[in-house]
C-alpha cells in the first residue's frame, strides 16, 4: 500500500458486511465454530480517520491500539481490554476496505483472537477466533490456513504494542490519574499512531 493509498483509506467509509464474500462464516473452522456473527454491532459508514481518532481519545477506556504506516504497509495491532464487539466488527470492515487499496494481489491476513496476555500465539494454537483475507479482489473469511507468515509479519507491531503498554503503565503509576497530557502524548506518539489519523 502506498502512503497515498493509506491516507485515502483513512477517508474511506467502512463498507457494509456484503463487502466480505462470506460474512456469516466469520467463525467457521476456528475456536468459536458455529457461533453466529453479529454484524449489527458494526459502525458502518464511519471512516478510519473518524473512528480511530475517537478511539485514541479514549485512553482510559481499555483501548490500546497500534495503527501506523510502516515499510510500505498499513500496520494494525488493536487491543481492547475486555471484549467489545462493536470495535471488532467495525475494524474488520475497515480492514476489508484497506484490502481494496493494496497493490499486493496476494493480499493480507487479518487475525482475530482473545488472549489475556495480549500476545500473539503460535500458528497452530487452537484459540484463534477468525481469520479474514483481504486483497484488491475482495475479502473472505478462511479456515484451516497457515498463519505462520501472518504471525511473523505482526511481530514488530506486537513489540510496539508491549512498548506502548509499558510506557502507559509507567505513566499511570507516576500520575495515578487518567487524562493527564502525558498519556495523550504517549498514545499519539507516531510510533503507535500515525499522525495522519488526527489530521
Amino acid at each position: 500500500m502506498s502512503r497515498g493509498d493509506f491516507e485515502r483509506w483513512l477517508d474511506t467509509p467502512a463498507p457494509d458486511p456484503s463487502a466480505i464474500a462470506n460474512p456469516a462464516e466469520m467463525f467457521t473452522g476456528w475456536y468459536w465454530d458455529g457461533k453466529a456473527a453479529d454484524w449489527h454491532q458494526a459502525e458502518i459508514g464511519d471512516t478510519p480517520r473518524e473512528y480511530f481518532a475517537d478511539c485514541f481519545a479514549q485512553e482510559g477506556d481499555g483501548l490500546t491500539y497500534i495503527l501506523t504506516y510502516r515499510d510500505g504497509a498499513l500496520e494494525a495491532y488493536l487491543m481492547h481490554f475486555g471484549f467489545c464487539e462493536s470495535n471488532v466488527y467495525t475494524a474488520l470492515l475497515m480492514l476489508t476496505a484497506a484490502g481494496k487499496l493494496t497493490s499486493d494481489s496476494a493480499g493480507s491476513t487479518v487475525l482475530f483472537w482473545a488472549e489475556t496476555s495480549c500476545a500473539l500465539r503460535e500458528s497452530d494454537w487452537n484459540g484463534w477466533l477468525a481469520t479474514l483475507e483481504v486483497s484488491p479482489s475482495g475479502a473472505r473469511f478462511v479456515s484451516n490456513t497457515d498463519l505462520s507468515h501472518t504471525i511473523s509479519s505482526l511481530k514488530p507491531a506486537e513489540d510496539k504494542f508491549f512498548d506502548l503498554v509499558t510506557r502507559l503503565a509507567g505513566a499511570y503509576d507516576s500520575t495515578a490519574k487518567v487524562g493527564e497530557s502525558g498519556h495523550v502524548d504517549i498514545i499519539r506518539d507516531p510510533r503507535y499512531a500515525d499522525p495522519a489519523i488526527f489530521a
